[in-house]
């Protein structure tokens, strides 16, 4: 089987990838490649065609500080307009070449004689390289949850991260299983379309107003002409998203504000008192995803939804039956249900010094220095990695973060000649203990069950901080913290 070597070897084309390539060219090093399972760029914003598709965070934070686009077009952008962003990126820093497509990794171990990875794909191919990029994210393995008889359904199913774009939705009964943030955006966009749609609600979420808006055609100008504006209109969203983090962070308490504006919101937007109880949330807001809509609470008060509350018992041929013995016949079921991000993918085969496995290292819930990289595992760097993700700012910032501190850490093995670089054990682990006593006291320990924990409970996705703390954190490598092997 063929074998390709590179000095740096990255998995995925989505803006973590993307980060990556553009940081390492401008530091002047061109000997790497990137890895991309599909056969164009993109990661999430290329899976995830579903109707309604954007992105919850404002378009002038959810992009590269270094890389400001004047013409978006809406303060959400569409998935499509973040999509042609990223492209554009990929022309821009003429990083095409450097991307090799239809490779799907399988797994890699670290080879200490050599100090290098050895990088499999699927079709048999091995990359050989001396340091190790993962950039995959955390959103790509989809949830689908096992139902009694599943099997059975006579109908259409697919999850909103493979969205059958063949199946005409039109007069056809759909039920939409979870109420996430992909299920909040599909149901008001297909609710019109459809003879009837049953909404099964396992917990009502905290859904704020949606501040969306067309972008002028004056600011579009005034950003394009006048380059300092849109900076410091980044800025102004930026710490508007930084100060509602308060009441993650520091006192759940401080949300009260923002769940009185939820409430108002779904007050405002159903009229049913039976309809508006099933949608109100019982726990405190922030424990979960807060989500964002102009339109979910009121595609729910239209004649042809129900929203169903009681637990799925079974599937059986073309119906749902619930724990009250009710069913509901449909001809399509959507499965708004999400991603395991909290845990490893087991079938992704990683070893580390004397064959350590990940999988081993990782059984009590992923940890990393940083987020970015692990004990045992030279050369080895995570982008958004364990506990580097957020209930309140753009993750483009911490990408940011991580990419500007990987390339330090390349930049050091290189121009000190060292085979690879290994993070203390117990600067890792005295990090990850820092980081679980700090979410303690945080809103997303106060009770609720979410994808941020691992099915022990542990929260392994959320940085328990500021993320300009993260940022101070990682602006500069700390020799100190790692072992050095010449």
């Amino acid at each position: 089987m063929a074998t390709t070597q590179t000095g740096i070897a990255i998995i995925g084309s989505g803006f973590s990838g993307i980060c990556m390539g553009i940081q390492l060219k401008k530091a002047g090093i061109t000997d790497f490649l990137i890895f991309e399972r599909a056969s164009e760029i993109g990661g999430t914003w290329r899976d995830n065609t579903y109707p309604g598709v954007a992105c919850d965070v404002s378009s002038h934070m959810y992009s590269f500080s270094f890389e400001p686009n004047p013409n978006w077009s809406r303060m959400f952008s569409p998935q499509a307009e973040i999509l042609e962003y990223l492209k554009n990126c990929v022309k821009k820093y003429e990083l095409t070449s450097f991307i090799k497509y239809n490779a799907n990794i399988s797994g890699a171990e670290f080879d200490e004689k050599n100090s290098q990875w050895n990088i499999h794909t699927q079709s048999g191919e091995t990359i050989i390289a001396k340091t190790f990029v993962n950039g995959m994210g955390p959103l790509n393995r989809a949830v689908i949850p096992h139902i009694k008889g599943i099997e059975t359904f006579t109908g259409k199913t697919f999850h909103s991260s493979d969205w059958d774009h063949s199946f005409d939705l039109a007069d056809k009964r759909v039920a939409v299983i979870g109420t996430g943030a992909s299920a909040i955006q599909i149901v008001p966009n297909i609710v019109n379309k459809v003879k009837a749609l049953y909404l099964f609600q396992r917990t009502a979420p905290w859904v704020l107003p949606k501040p969306d808006r067309n972008m002028s055609a004056f600011e579009k100008k005034m950003f394009r002409f006048l380059p300092f504006t849109q900076k410091i209109y980044r800025y102004f969203i930026y710490w508007i998203l930084e100060s509602s983090a308060l009441g993650l962070v520091v006192n759940p308490k401080w949300t009260k504000l923002l769940e009185k504006i939820s409430l108002r919101h779904l007050k405002k937007s159903v009229t049913n008192e039976e309809l508006r109880k099933k949608l109100t949330p019982k726990y405190t807001l922030g424990c979960k995803r807060i989500l964002i809509s102009n339109d979910y609470y009121t595609a729910l008060t239209l004649q042809q939804s129900q929203l169903i509350t009681e637990g799925i018992d079974k599937i059986e041929g073309n119906a749902i039956i619930t724990k009250d013995g009710k069913r509901s016949e449909v001809d399509a079921i959507i499965f708004g249900t999400g991603f395991n991000a909290a845990d490893y993918p087991k079938d992704f085969v990683v070893k580390g010094l004397n064959g350590k496995l990940l999988l081993e290292e990782w059984k009590h819930g992923p940890e990393a220095y940083l987020g970015t990289t692990v004990k045992h595992f030279p050369n080895l760097f995570f982008i958004i990695g364990p506990n580097t993700g957020l209930g309140s700012n753009s993750m483009i910032f911490m990408i940011e973060a991580q990419v500007n501190y990987i390339v330090q850490c390349i930049q050091s093995l290189r121009e000190k000649g060292y085979k690879y670089m290994d993070v203390k054990d117990d600067v890792q682990e005295n990090y990850n203990m820092e980081i679980q006593k700090k979410l303690e006291h945080t809103v997303w320990n106060s009770g609720c069950v979410s994808w941020y924990q691992t099915a022990e409970g542990k929260n392994t996705s959320i940085w328990p901080g500021f993320t300009f703390q993260y940022w101070k954190r990682m602006k500069k490598m700390k020799p100190q913290d790692f072992k050095w092997v010449k």
